[in-house]
């Protein structure tokens, strides 16, 4: 699939600046997540795809059998769909060398950490808002030593229930990734206090 077949929007940052790859939530599209991306880190590239998978008309990342229930064959064949985007998309844009970050909200947090769980060599970190673990019964092997995530979310979230999010965590510090896990009262959403921490984080790792 050539670049040119995926709507995506490009920023190129400052030189050297960190790449964020911004996944929006179910519905959105490669504008919704801009804003948010100035918040993390003004200086950064970003690289926000639309997600190629169709819900009654609504954008995802993977299709799903009901609500909380993934079609989790679903999900890793579109986890390594994007990882040929990314592969491109930073060749093509000039962005190589440079540290990318997966950044997803709701659906797409369920992306990023896919895409950071099958394919760690890509990308160093992941900031997930509102996701949760998204292979379901599956429980992937391989080594993630290296790869940063930031866990944010409500501690009461239906739709990314409490026990999947504390599953995640288990699953990614059995496979050697460094986990920052918040929780904040309420449930879904991604609020001004996920924002401020998620900033703070990607800061400590890429300091100045």
């Amino acid at each position: 699939m050539s670049l040119a077949d995926w709507p995506h929007r490009v920023t190129p940052g400052a030189a050297g600046a960190p790449v964020l790859l911004m996944l929006h939530g179910t519905g959105g599209d490669e504008t919704q997540m801009g804003g948010l991306a100035e918040l993390l880190d003004p200086t950064a590239a970003t690289l926000s795809p639309r997600g190629r998978v169709s819900e009654y008309g609504a954008n995802r990342w993977f299709a799903r059998l009901a609500e909380g229930v993934f079609d989790v064959d679903d999900v890793e064949a579109r986890a390594d769909e994007l990882a040929g985007f990314v592969t491109d998309a930073v060749a093509e844009h000039d962005l190589d060398g440079r540290p990318v970050i997966a950044v997803g909200f709701s659906n797409g947090a369920n992306m990023a950490l896919a895409l950071g769980m099958r394919h760690p060599e890509l990308i160093s970190g992941v900031i997930a808002f509102s996701g949760m673990y998204p292979f379901g019964d599956r429980e992937p092997e391989g080594n993630l030593a290296g790869l940063d995530v930031a866990v944010l979310g409500g501690h009461d979230d239906p739709m990314a229930p409490r026990a999947s999010v504390l599953k995640l965590v288990e699953q990614l510090q059995r496979r050697g990734a460094t986990v920052r896990h918040q929780e904040r009262p309420g449930g879904h959403g991604l609020t001004e206090a996920d924002a401020a921490a998620a900033r703070d984080w990607l800061a400590a790792k890429l300091p100045a």
